[in-house]
């Protein structure tokens, strides 16, 4: 059984997170998520709409993942992938190269991103629509 795994907030779920999650269990036959928890974003200076036990049932219901776990800071993954006997670990391509050292433990795989969505260009453009009613 080959054990795959991902990281990320995956906060106001879009295509792009299921594309990414979808490529992601396609490379192996068990697909492990870490999810940032509420306190590890705010380390980051992120803000979820969402919070974790949301986004984790929101995780959990797509067909692609098979385990969610807690992301609860940077030093983790090496542990995870011991722990989880992991034998890829997956990214988008927007994080090319800063998980490079975890190939002494496991594949590293940087998927291509769908380029024309993301959480912050869904925020940017709600705040832009909300601030132009406002202005009517």
């Amino acid at each position: 059984m080959r054990r795959v795994i991902t990281y990320g907030t995956f906060d106001l779920l879009h295509y792009g997170h299921i594309h990414l999650l979808r490529r992601a269990k396609q490379l192996g036959d068990y697909l492990i998520v870490g999810l940032s928890t509420d306190e590890f974003n705010e380390m980051k200076g992120k803000k979820s709409y969402f919070s974790y036990e949301q986004r984790k049932l929101l995780l959990e219901a797509i067909k692609y993942v098979d385990e969610v776990i807690p992301e609860e800071n940077w030093e983790q993954k090496v542990r995870d992938i011991l722990s989880y006997s992991i034998d890829i670990f997956v990214m988008g391509d927007d994080w090319r190269g800063k998980f490079d050292f975890l190939n002494n433990y496991c594949q590293v795989v940087y998927l291509q991103r769908t380029v024309e969505v993301s959480t912050t260009k869904i925020k940017m453009d709600i705040q832009r629509d909300v601030s132009f009613l406002c202005q009517e």
